[in-house]
């Protein structure tokens, strides 16, 4: 005979709704825990980047250099002050509708890692580990150091220019005495180093219009960097 009383083998009401309460508060309690570890760290306009994601970046970056991972609290605020920049750039790319470059161009670059580095797949997978990093992580941040070259290159590059004024007077204060205390008693001529020269100088007034756009991007933009996360 079955019965209608609830016991040992049976489930009331009452026991399914505790059940039921008992589920949700086990979620909440996770969901609290999850927030506390992965907060926000930088608000960035109607975006964000996490606790995780500047932990990540630091791990990412140490890894490339073959470096241990700084996790102090000054490194990972100012990691996070270069994903500011990242972020905006990231948004001006997409503003401006920049094609980005196909994911299967970070294989090669991958690859050229592995094989400098390790001599079998075993040996990185087990730097991977180490560094708490997946192959994934190192691919994104690879794709991305190569989209922002591009980016950088055509966006900033075609409007500098250097001048031969410009170029003479580098030769003269850097190179030539340089060259001249190496090499003593041999002839220095600019025409050897003209193009070494144009191109230094290019690339350090692309940094200057680089930097120019950044501190214009950050006036434009609400940033808030939450104090605690850095703690």
């Amino acid at each position: 005979m079955r019965s209608n009383a609830p016991g040992a083998g049976s489930r009331g009401p009452g026991v399914w709704r505790g059940f039921r309460l008992s589920a949700v508060l086990a979620l909440l309690a996770c969901c609290a825990s999850a927030e506390i570890i992965d907060r926000i760290a930088v608000s960035v306009g109607n975006s964000v980047i996490t606790t995780s994601d500047v932990d990540r970046e630091i791990r990412v970056t140490a890894f490339q250099s073959g470096a241990q991972p700084d996790l102090s609290p000054a490194n990972r605020r100012s990691t996070a002050q270069r994903m500011v920049e990242q972020k905006l750039i990231r948004r001006e790319m997409e503003q401006s509708h920049y094609p980005l470059p196909a994911s299967t161009e970070a294989d090669f670059l991958i690859e050229q890692l592995r094989m400098s580095r390790y001599s079998t797949d075993a040996e990185y997978q087990q730097a991977l580990a180490k560094y708490s990093i997946t192959e994934q992580d190192v691919r994104d941040e690879l794709l991305w150091q190569l989209t922002l070259l591009r980016f950088i290159e055509v966006r900033f590059r075609p409007g500098v220019r250097v001048s031969d004024q410009e170029i003479q007077d580098y030769f003269d204060k850097q190179v030539k005495p340089a060259a001249s205390a190496a090499h003593p008693n041999q002839p220095v001529s600019l025409d050897d180093y003209r193009n070494q020269i144009e191109n230094r100088l290019a690339e350090q007034q692309t940094d200057k219009e680089v930097d120019t756009w950044l501190q214009d991007a950050h006036k434009r933009t609400e940033i808030v960097f939450h104090d605690e996360a850095f703690q």
